[in-house]
């Protein structure tokens, strides 16, 4: 994806969280968790931070701005060493950018200190929300961060270990949740019952290192063990590491849009290759809407590969029709419609000799409001394009998404507005062709899953959670 657009043609997926456990007490496990969170800076824009502990002491840094930015060496070194880390990076819905709002959280009760790095959407938020209003918790920022640490926390002062109360707390918690929690003394990796969002463990050197995807581990030299079940609380501390599956066994829901566009094309998730299933879904347009062309190349960066697999499946030549500036961050805001367009060329720019008097069979990851993808196809027909035909490697979105990706209403969807022709015409494409719903799910060949893909078809692996309004106490008065 070109990466502009937030609210205006795309979605953003919310998180990415990294933990580390190594024996050695003086371990610069800051440094870990900072390359970590470079190689998953791709799921987060918005925030970062990382947690440290030493032998009890939690030190922590985090705010708004991409990792580099928020830390550098100095800020990384009053972390300090220790034998425990972990970490976040953050996308947010625009009403929640606040560095209140930035992770990981870290609290102080009455049984010590917690750290918590959340990868997912809480579907039951505003109820357990206003239930623990109603038992006097205070809150300070937005997210469904605070309510998770504030269930754990109240099963804590009743229970013998942190991880008997994460286990108590899991039956009321619903939705997409990937979890780093730290202890004083564990660390302890989640995963929700349906396994929406990726998080896989690792091993570096001995130590023990979970990360949303598996990018993040080989940034650090680690090697990839296993991704975590769904349910499953793996616990790490002084004894080994140790498994609790109490909710394990339910229907599994990997969010298929983490292949398709979320995570990057060189992590593997439940046994499958990102760049290879993505190249399948190429393969599969490429099968199902057939067209006499000259080029074929992808919109960077989630449509490349796709575009090699339409390519090799249909014999046009696979070329490179975009460059991509990869020193604006998403934060880059255009405030006019005359400001947005400009920036497209700012951002991407086209190669002409590979478009100039060529018919073009230019492949997308996916269509959410259609005003972006507008301006691309403008940008390649003043290229000089003779033809331009659309591909996209999803199905139309049809249908809101609970578990952690921002579309929140079917009213902003272009598909829901228009038919397909309709859409093509808005676009001023030639020709249209979105991946068909029954090939979405075999792209990942040979996942260790089932997937969700009810922003497709409208069958989610739970019941179909009403739409959950913004918080009373982030309206103006009034309002």
């Amino acid at each position: 994806m070109v990466g502009e657009d937030r609210l205006q043609g795309r979605m953003q997926e919310k998180c990415g969280i990294f933990g580390i456990y190594s024996a050695n007490a003086s371990c610069d496990v800051a440094a870990q968790a900072y390359m970590a969170l470079y190689a998953l800076q791709h799921r987060g824009q918005e925030s970062c931070g990382i947690a440290v502990c030493n032998e009890g002491l939690m030190q922590y840094h985090s705010d708004i701005g991409l990792v580099p930015d928020v830390f550098c060496k100095d800020t990384l070194s009053k972390l300090g060493k220790g034998n425990m880390a972990i970490g976040h990076v953050r996308y947010s819905p625009t009403d929640q950018k606040s560095r209140s709002n930035a992770q990981p959280l870290v609290v102080r009760h009455i049984k010590g200190a917690m750290a918590i790095a959340h990868n997912g959407s809480i579907t039951n938020s505003e109820a357990l929300r206003e239930k623990l209003q109603m038992e006097g918790t205070v809150f300070h920022t937005t997210n469904d961060t605070e309510i998770i640490i504030n269930i754990i926390t109240k099963k804590r002062i009743h229970t013998n270990t942190i991880e008997d109360a994460i286990d108590k707390a899991m039956f009321e918690i619903e939705g997409a949740y990937s979890l780093v929690i730290m202890s004083p003394s564990k660390l302890i990796a989640i995963r929700d019952p349906h396994g929406f969002r990726p998080l896989c463990m690792g091993k570096l050197q001995g130590d023990i290192v979970f990360a949303s995807e598996s990018c993040a581990l080989d940034s650090i030299g680690a090697d990839f063990v296993r991704d975590i079940k769904p349910g499953e609380i793996v616990v790490v501390d002084k004894e080994g590491c140790r498994s609790i599956t109490t909710h394990c066994g339910k229907k599994s829901g990997m969010c298929v849009f983490e292949f398709i566009y979320f995570a990057r094309p060189d992590s593997v998730i439940e046994g499958a290759s990102v760049h290879t299933a993505r190249q399948r879904a190429g393969a599969f347009l490429a099968l199902e809407h057939p067209v006499q062309a000259d080029i074929v190349f992808g919109v960077p960066d989630s449509g490349l590969d796709a575009a090699l697999g339409y390519s090799r499946q249909s014999g046009i030549p696979y070329g490179v029709g975009f460059i991509k500036n990869r020193y604006i961050g998403r934060t880059f805001i255009q405030p006019t419609q005359e400001e947005r367009d400009r920036a497209v060329r700012i951002k991407i720019n086209t190669i002409e000799a590979s478009i100039r008097d060529k018919r073009v069979v230019l492949i997308d990851d996916s269509i959410v409001r259609g005003t972006t993808m507008k301006r691309i196809v403008k940008l390649v027909r003043e290229t000089g394009a003779k033809e331009v035909h659309l591909r996209i490697s999803s199905p139309p979105f049809v249908n809101p998404c609970y578990f952690g990706t921002d579309i929140d209403s079917r009213d902003n969807l272009i598909s829901c507005r228009m038919s397909e022709k309709e859409i093509c015409e808005y676009l001023e494409a030639d020709s249209l062709g979105f991946l068909a719903k029954e090939h979405v799910t075999k792209i990942a060949e040979n996942a260790g899953c089932r997937f969700c893909d009810g922003c497709f078809t409208g069958n989610y692996p739970v019941p179909e959670p009403e739409i959950i309004p913004k918080s009373k106490y982030e309206k103006k008065i009034g309002k």
